[in-house]
């Protein structure tokens, strides 16, 4: 008597793309959706959070943008990936927040003027210290400046592939891109020299051990 064939582990069987997930929810699978969500929404949400620097409103728009990502999941194309699709989501999400806030773009020499008020927590470890104080320089941006630096510089994107997510040409996310670091350079400049400071005292602490 033949035996029934051996239904493949999960390991075994081929993983589903997220174009498969995608196609499988809009033809009516109720699980579909959340797997894609789980798939992306770390990612979504680190890209939310820098985007925005609140975790309120960061949790808000990554909301926003997967009930608008389930409602309009028919739309979708096929024309680039679907995380760069949900990315282009929960980008508009932000920006979408940030504009019904009214957020004025600073001008440069409040920039400067915001650094020298900055006083570092003593408390804080370098990198936590580090990671706030960026975070609020880039609460000083103009939203699409910031949308472009979180994407190329914080999240690893590249030009053409953020430009698919903002929808604009290269060239317009490397302008944006300068601009910003511009900004954000009289700012942050304290944060190189802390930086080699620490360098230097490390290097001492080593001869004094070694010596």
């Amino acid at each position: 008597m033949n035996s029934p064939p051996e239904t493949p582990s999960s390991a075994e069987r081929p993983a589903v793309t997220d174009a498969e997930l995608l196609t499988a929810h809009i033809n009516g699978d109720p699980h579909a959706f959340s797997d894609i969500v789980k798939r992306h929404r770390d990612r979504m949400w680190a890209v939310a959070l820098r985007t925005l620097g609140d975790p309120d409103e960061a949790a808000d728009a990554v909301q926003d943008a997967f009930v608008s990502a389930y409602r309009k999941a028919a739309t979708f194309r096929g024309e680039a990936a679907v995380t760069t699709w949900l990315h282009r989501i929960v980008v508009n999400a932000c920006l979408d927040r940030m504009r019904r806030k009214s957020v004025r773009p600073v001008a440069d020499d409040e920039l400067i003027e915001a650094a020298e008020r900055e006083t570092p927590m003593p408390d804080q470890t370098l990198e936590r210290e580090v990671s706030m104080e960026v975070s609020a320089a880039l609460k000083l941006l103009p939203g699409d400046q910031r949308a472009a630096l979180v994407l190329v510089d914080m999240m690893g994107y590249s030009v053409e592939d953020a430009a698919q997510v903002l929808q604009v040409p290269s060239g317009t996310v490397k302008s944006r891109c300068a601009r910003g670091r511009a900004k954000l350079a009289p700012i942050l400049s304290h944060l190189r020299n802390r930086s080699e400071a620490n360098r230097v005292s490390s290097a001492k602490g080593a001869e004094l051990r070694d010596g």
